[in-house]
This record gives structure tokens, sequence and C-alpha cells, in this order.
């Protein structure tokens, strides 16, 4: 890879073939989604970035994450069209996209795991956090983000953060650790809301426990609410935790003019937030992150903020606004620090 100003450079992987995931007309998960996005980097492309196509995950790195009759299931609907539920369907070319996009994760976690990018960015499709290790599910055939995280855990990475600011609760992700303290899963979303789980006090089970947390906001919270919820909750954690390696799942559905979101948040909100885990990032791990594509269904919305983001990759920084916080977002944020108060000295 080529230096950028003495440095490695910030890796962009992506491949035409996303595009080729076609889950029916009119769904929101459209490949409409990341050709917007290669057309605005097209237009404002950003310095110190390197883009490349990435290689397709191995049955053995999905494996890590999903059951043999799952792995199997997927596989038998390449090809077709099909409906797996009311939300998830394939088209000919989806599995082949969903197996690409776990291997651009995949490759994300190499790169940076191995020095040879400053950090990294998958711009995927289809998503991964909904997919449980058993089932597709909310769009998701393969879990992404998961699978990239266990392939950090086989590069030496001995604890894995992966924070997950979608919208939606990851639940495929946190089912795929809720037994674990090698992977710390976060996640800020709006609660009650789809899937249903990400509730406080799901934190894990056995060895596992504390190593989950979940902060469910109302709808309608702002670039302040979610400057709160990271400052008080999602990094104090985190630090503590000290990862050897940070993962994103970066789902921009929070933006404000989302057709299915409802929260508040702008794309210098998105910038600060992933200024903060960049920050964190070089704080603890030697500057070892990656964000993978995860919702994100305004195409204005999505565009801008997942462009704010891999500027701040690049180098530029952003801080959360300054302003009232949500009454709401302030009693999320209580319950959810009562929940882990037994496992985190840094939220007492």
């Amino acid at each position: 890879m080529r230096k950028v100003q003495g440095m490695t450079a910030t890796l962009l992987l992506t491949d035409p073939l996303f595009l080729q995931h076609d889950a029916g007309e009119g769904h929101p998960e459209s490949p409409a989604r990341l050709r917007r996005i290669l057309q605005v980097l097209a237009r404002n492309p950003v310095a110190g970035t390197v883009m490349t196509h990435p290689r397709s995950a191995t049955d053995a790195e999905i494996l890590a994450v999903h059951t043999p009759a799952h792995l199997d299931a997927m596989e038998k609907l390449g090809g077709r069209f099909e409906r797996i539920d009311e939300d998830t369907a394939v088209s000919p070319d989806s599995i082949d996209a969903a197996r690409l996009a776990a291997g651009a994760a995949v490759q994300a976690v190499e790169a940076v795991m191995a020095g040879t990018a400053k950090n990294a960015f998958a711009l995927v499709r289809p998503p991964g956090h909904h997919a449980e290790p058993d089932r597709a599910m909310g769009f998701c055939l393969y879990n992404n983000v998961a699978i990239a995280a266990e392939a950090g855990r086989r590069l030496g990475a001995e604890r894995v953060l992966v924070l997950d600011w979608d919208v939606h609760h990851g639940n495929g992700t946190q089912a795929a650790f809720w037994g674990r303290r090698d992977v710390l899963y976060q996640s800020v979303h709006q609660f009650p809301y789809y899937p249903g789980s990400g509730a406080a006090p799901e934190v894990g089970r056995g060895e596992g426990q504390g190593f989950t947390v979940n902060c469910g906001l109302p709808g309608g919270n702002t670039d302040a609410d979610y400057g709160m919820i990271f400052e008080e909750l999602l990094l104090p954690v985190a630090q503590a935790y000290r990862p050897d390696l940070v993962l994103v799942s970066a789902g921009f559905d929070p933006h404000r003019a989302d057709p299915i979101g409802g929260m508040d948040v702008t794309e210098r909100g998105f910038a600060a937030m992933c200024t903060a885990v960049r920050k964190l990032a070089e704080e603890v791990s030697g500057g070892k992150l990656a964000l993978v594509l995860e919702g994100g269904y305004s195409l204005e919305g999505l565009s801008n903020s997942v462009h704010a983001c891999i500027e701040v990759l690049a180098g530029r920084d952003d801080s959360f606004a300054s302003g009232n916080v949500n009454a709401d977002a302030r009693a999320a944020l209580a319950t959810s620090r009562e929940a882990l108060k037994p496992f985190w000295a840094s939220v007492r």
C-alpha cells in the first residue's frame, strides 16, 4: 500500500458486487445506498485514503461465528430469488455479496492489525449486525462485524471492542459474544424498537457478565444526547477494558433525515462519534480501528455522514455539540449505569 504523508493510509474496502444484492423493489436496503456513498466520495475524495477491492470470507472465517447449518442454508440460496422473512430477501448475487462483505470486514481487520493501514472502513452490503449465529434476519445474512472480531482474536487481539451506533440494536452481535469477555459489545440504540432486544439489564451471562453494554434511548435524541452517552458510559467502560482492537458497527439510521429511524443525529454528530472512537483506539490499541457499514436509509444523510467519518479516519477531528440534554436520555443513561455498576468501577 502506498504511503500518505509519512504514514499508512485509511483503507476503504468496497466492490461492485455489493451493488448486485437486491432485496426487492421498494426495499430500504437498496443498492442506491452504496451507490450514493461512492458518488459522494468520487465528487469529494478524501486525502489520505486508499480504496481497494476485498476478498471473500472463507468457510472457516464464517464458521467462527455462524453454525454449519446456517452457512449451508445461506449457500443453498445462491443464484436464487428468495424471501427469508418479511424483512430479509436475496437475489441471485446476494450470497456471494454477503460472503464478500464478511471478507471485507476481515480484510479491514487484517490491515489494521498488520499496520498496513492507518485504520479502515468496509463499505459493504448487505449489513450484518442482526444476523445471529443460526439465522439471517433484519436485512442481514452473515454478521460481518462479529466475523471481523473473531479474525482480530485469531490475529492476536486479546480483547476486542465492538461499538454499535446503529439505530437498531445488534442482537446478532450480542448473541455471538453473550457469554464471553474477550469481546466487549457496546450498543447505543433506539428502544423499544426493532428487534426488541437491547434493554439495559442485558449485560451478558457467565464469564461474559458485564461485557455487554446496552443503552436504549427513546426517539428524538440529538448529537448532544449521544455525546453524553459516549462520554459518561461507553468511553469510560471502553477505556477500562483497554481493547487491542476497536470495531464499529457503523449504522447511519440515527440520522435526523432517516425514514426508518427516529433520532435527530447530524453528520457532524457521527463525525464526533467517529472522532471519539478513533482517539480511543489511538490511546489504547495503537490506533487499530475498523468501521463496518450497517444501516442508514436516507441517501443524503447516509452518504454525507459516511463521508464525514472517513474525513475523521483520515485525520480530521470533530467534537460533540453542546446544548441541552434530553431528560429521557439522562434517564436511559442512569438505567444503564445502574445495570453495569457491579462490573465497572468507571460508571459507579
